[in-house]
């Protein structure tokens, strides 16, 4: 049987809560037993008996006790990682907005899926190892955007970031803005829209659906920043809640489906005139929340190219897209 081992806490394991840190250590070891080995004192931290969700800091040495065949198993193969040409890989660093040892923030483009799935092979989790800048640790995702919504999205470079950077996110310090092109105009022109939002099946697969039985709460912002005639707005969003397609179902449930959400506005999704792409026109525009070494961080994502076509093409003022100290005041404004 193998003897007790003693391992300290690298440094960039700081942050982590231990149940985490025993998963990437000892993917095999089960929740359950790890909470026996915890009860039992079997686990340690520094000596002293601990909890799973304790958070642990660099330098620290856990007590691992001897671990059978069953608690040392391999851990499961990671998703296959995109073999990325010179070009690729140019165009994927690129992307990035703002980069320093903890984070990485970068303008995703329309159209590509942040994780796999059983039907998509093509996704950015595959191609994280290409935003690596000599780094050791591959940059994990810490928040998600649809396929087709365009702009801010983060990584963290190590795990105690994606700790600081999660928490964010999860207890709301986070401020969130995203800019849309509407079919019609919004009345009033600015508001709250506080409707629950569920997941239900359908004949084409599970879709959300606002005041669905049993519905969780789902929250949004939004102000009209400028319209054409009566044919579409430009509208600003912020999200006080983060439920799934939250921004597109609140939009068309108030009649004002974003353009090319054909999803969930059917044939009013979408206007016909020389210019405008059918593509869905939602853009993660700005982000603001506390860096993980204290401050803040505020990151601003150019528009993509179909977006500013389509402002071109149905005529909106051009001047709406303002300088970032006029992005990052509307984002200490949000909620």
């Amino acid at each position: 049987m193998a003897a007790v081992s003693s391992v300290e806490v690298e440094a960039d394991e700081e942050g982590l809560r231990l149940d985490r840190w025993f998963k990437r250590h000892y993917p095999g070891l089960t929740h359950g037993n790890l909470e026996k080995l915890l009860r039992t004192g079997q686990v340690r931290l520094d000596g002293k008996r601990a909890k799973s969700n304790q958070r642990i800091e660099a330098g620290q040495v856990v007590r691992v006790p001897p671990m059978d065949g069953d608690t040392s198993q391999p851990p499961r193969p990671a998703p296959k990682r995109a073999d990325l040409s010179k070009d690729e890989l140019k165009e994927l660093q690129g992307w990035v907005l703002y980069r320093d040892d903890d984070v990485i923030a970068i303008n995703k483009p329309a159209g590509l899926a942040v994780q796999g799935g059983t039907k998509t092979s093509h996704h950015l989790d595959a191609m994280l190892d290409g935003l690596r800048f000599g780094s050791k640790e591959r940059p994990r995702l810490v928040h998600r955007l649809d396929r087709d919504t365009s702009g801010v999205l983060l990584l963290a470079r190590s795990p105690k970031a994606a700790t600081a950077l999660a928490e964010a996110f999860r207890d709301k310090t986070a401020r969130k803005l995203y800019w849309a092109i509407v079919a019609g105009v919004p009345s009033p022109e600015q508001g709250e829209i506080d409707l629950p939002l569920g997941k239900v099946p359908g004949q084409h697969g599970e879709r959300v659906v606002a005041r669905a039985e049993g519905g969780k709460r789902a929250v949004t912002d939004f102000r009209v920043l400028d319209i054409v005639a009566k044919t579409a707005a430009w509208v600003a969003l912020s999200p006080q809640t983060g439920r799934t397609h939250q921004l597109r179902v609140h939009m068309a449930a108030l009649g004002t489906p974003i353009l090319g959400d054909g999803k969930y506005g059917g044939r009013a999704a979408f206007i016909e005139a020389d210019g405008v792409v059918s593509a869905l026109h939602l853009h993660a525009r700005a982000l603001r929340l506390p860096h993980p070494r204290g401050g803040v961080l505020e990151v601003v994502a150019p528009l993509p190219r179909h977006f500013e076509a389509t402002i071109k093409a149905l005529g909106f003022d051009p001047a709406i897209v303002r300088t970032a100290e006029d992005v990052r005041r509307d984002l200490r404004d949000a909620r």
